[in-house]
């Protein structure tokens, strides 16, 4: 009977292999998130430094589209993203990038450049740190997760139903609980991407995840941001 021969090193590669294919699909989420988030500043900048355009947006019952065209984006990737090819998935989250910037050119209306800039680095630190832990954790976080998808339901609804109402109480408390939701989601999101990777590498739906995988983190980070501007910015 032959013995089996181990070759040296084998599980060593196997593991770089791994390593490596998990990194360039980590960057390739990242990569896409920046961009969206690239193509969203420059969009609600734009905007924002075009008064007659911002008129047209935000003094007309446009503002309402501006308002929840995102959502209905969101609802869209959610149904159709496993029709999509990569491109057509990628392409999408650009448009939707665009439009959260249309939505979002408002904030320069109303809140100071330097609060904006100042709120921007403070989200970047909050969500890199969570990123990172998310990353190198080897915590569970499910459970925080489903949690944390909870808290996120309530601050919706009460986001949503506070456009109506108007009261800067709700909206504070909202913001000061969406800025401990999407933080821990960060970490969440992460984790679980990584655990997407290993499900699907070597599949076409792995580059698609990448792209749903950027959505989810382009939220994160955007949510997050508006919540401490809310808590912190300086009104014009």
């Amino acid at each position: 009977m032959n013995n089996p021969v181990r070759m040296p090193g084998l599980g060593a590669s196997r593991s770089v292999d791994t390593d490596a294919g998990l990194r360039a699909h980590m960057l390739g989420v990242f990569r896409n998130m920046g961009v969206g988030l690239v193509i969203t500043g420059l969009v609600a900048f734009a905007i924002a430094n075009t008064p007659a355009l911002a008129a047209a947006i935000f003094g007309t019952p446009l503002k309402w589209v501006a308002i929840f065209a995102p959502l209905a984006f969101i609802f869209f990737f959610s149904f159709r993203i496993e029709k999509m090819t990569t491109a057509g998935a990628r392409m999408a989250f650009w448009a939707f990038s665009a439009v959260m910037g249309v939505s979002m050119a408002s904030l320069f209306l109303v809140f100071t450049g330097a609060s904006i800039a100042q709120a921007f680095f403070s989200a970047a630190v909050m969500f890199l740190a969570m990123a990172l832990w998310g990353y190198t954790t080897q915590r569970d976080l499910t459970k925080m997760g489903s949690f944390l998808i909870m808290g996120l339901i309530g601050i919706l609804v009460a986001g949503l139903i506070n456009l109506f109402i108007g009261s800067s109480a709700v909206a504070m408390v909202v913001s000061m609980l969406a800025v401990v939701i999407f933080t821990g989601l960060t970490a969440w999101d992460v984790q679980r991407i990584k655990s997407e990777y290993f499900a699907y590498a070597g599949h076409e739906m792995a580059a698609k995840m990448q792209v749903m995988g950027a959505l989810s983190l382009y939220l994160n980070f955007v949510n997050l941001f508006q919540a401490l501007l809310s808590l912190t910015g300086e009104r014009e």
